[in-house]
């Protein structure tokens, strides 16, 4: 119960036990329990969804969905989409080893500067609006992609979360993502990827009579597909910024989103 308490302190607003005591090692166990917000996070989607959906149009609905999602996170999944932007945006120096170094500093300098510069502001525009989107797209598919999509949403991002910090090494000695990147355990990617996984096998059991065939090869190609942006993110930004920070995190937990449904998206005009 500790580690979910502080998950969920960690990753939204909902207010947790204030005398709530953890150490650092309590903090990087913590992440078994991301996913598990994650599906708490897309019940309140559907549950919102549905209550919602009774007074106001549909295309209404989603934005004060994403609006609710951006809420109960806090904002800082989208503030570090907004900074991994602006350092990636940085223009590289010099091809020498010494300038590399220059840059990955002037890339972490930018990404810890509270302002939000133009490569940020359109990351933000650009993955909202794609989210929405996509999100009136999956609507016009049948009832369980739309309603799968909203509760699978934020445990794919979660998940993927998880396996960065796993893969990944810390980009600086400071701030709260160093906690997790690179002390992750493959005890923390096990019960993840076990959560994730039995959630799936519940939705594909208590509504296999809505469920499309083709949604049982979906999944796994989904999982091996997320998996690959996670171990391509991480060579990536090792390259760019020396290893991951929690503005990265943010940046990949967004981007996983977007990419989760436009293969929604993409999979079901294909296949149903």
């Amino acid at each position: 119960m500790k580690g979910f308490l502080i998950a969920l302190q960690f990753l939204t607003i909902i207010p947790v036990k204030k005398n709530l005591t953890a150490n650092e090692t309590d903090i990087a166990k913590s992440a078994s329990f991301f996913v598990i917000v994650g599906l708490f996070q897309g019940i309140l989607l559907i549950a919102a969804d549905y209550a919602l959906g009774t007074f106001f149009h549909h295309g209404l609905v989603i934005g004060l969905l994403l609006f609710l999602l951006i809420i109960s996170n806090g904002g800082f999944h989208l503030d570090g989409l907004s900074d991994t932007f602006d350092a990636i945006a940085v223009k590289s120096s010099a091809s020498n080893a010494n300038n590399i170094d220059v840059d990955i500093q002037k890339r972490l300098s930018v990404m810890k500067d509270s302002a939000s510069g133009p490569a940020g502001v359109t990351a933000i525009i650009c993955v909202l609006g794609i989210k929405y989107l996509s999100l009136q797209n999956l609507s016009h598919f049948p009832y369980f992609v739309y309603y799968s999509s909203l509760l699978l949403m934020p445990l794919m991002s979660k998940w993927t979360m998880v396996f960065s910090m796993y893969y990944g090494t810390p980009a600086r000695q400071d701030g709260l993502g160093r906690i997790f990147i690179g002390n992750i355990r493959f005890k923390e990617i096990a019960v993840s990827t076990l959560t994730l996984l039995l959630v799936i096998a519940l939705l594909s059991i208590l509504f296999s009579s809505f469920m499309p065939v083709s949604h049982y090869f979906f999944y796994p190609v989904l999982l091996v597909a997320l998996y690959l942006f996670v171990r391509a993110s991480v060579i990536f930004f090792n390259k760019k910024t020396g290893g991951l920070t929690g503005d990265i995190l943010g940046a990949i937990s967004e981007i996983t989103e977007i990419k989760f449904l436009l293969m929604a998206i993409l999979w079901s005009r294909l296949f149903i």
